[in-house]
């Protein structure tokens, strides 16, 4: 018989904006459990968002960049028979946030600036704009989905 399903921790909002998307997006970010050294990076990229689109647009600017990196299919791999065959599959919403949060944050990672808080706030900057490096692997995975859109009737 099956154990009982895990609970999901509840996510604290955080202090600045009240929101938990924002803690689980930091929670993300962090490394090694510096949370407040996390906050701090993500506060300035906020900030510098800011400075660049005006009062008000940096909270808004995340939203967006969010809502424009979130993939709605994925392709899982799947045996076959002997063959593999990579089968699109809907992707549930909590999974579907965290694949955004992370292909944000590596990708911002990867960006050629001086701090992290610029490199993430120029990823958030692009993401928002249908752009960047977070965005193109959403289209990736769309356009992978597409074309293996004649092996869905393997799922499982």
């Amino acid at each position: 018989m099956r154990r009982k399903k895990a609970k999901k921790a509840e996510v604290l909002p955080d202090p600045r904006f009240d929101n938990k998307t924002v803690t689980k997006f930091v929670n993300n970010l962090m490394i090694q459990g510096k949370k407040s050294l996390a906050f701090k990076i993500f506060y300035d990229a906020i900030d510098v968002i800011e400075d660049k689109q005006g009062e008000g647009a940096g909270l808004e600017t995340f939203k967006k960049a969010l809502q424009n990196v979130t993939p709605a299919v994925e392709v899982r791999s799947r045996r076959v028979g002997g063959a593999t065959f990579q089968i699109p599959q809907e992707v549930r919403y909590s999974r579907k946030l965290s694949l955004a949060m992370k292909w944000l944050i590596s990708f911002s990672r990867k960006r050629n600036e001086k701090s992290m808080a610029q490199k993430l706030a120029s990823e958030l900057m692009a993401a928002a704009k249908e752009e960047g490096a977070a965005f193109k692997k959403k289209e990736d995975t769309h356009r992978m989905a597409e074309a293996n859109k004649a092996f869905s009737h393997f799922r499982f």
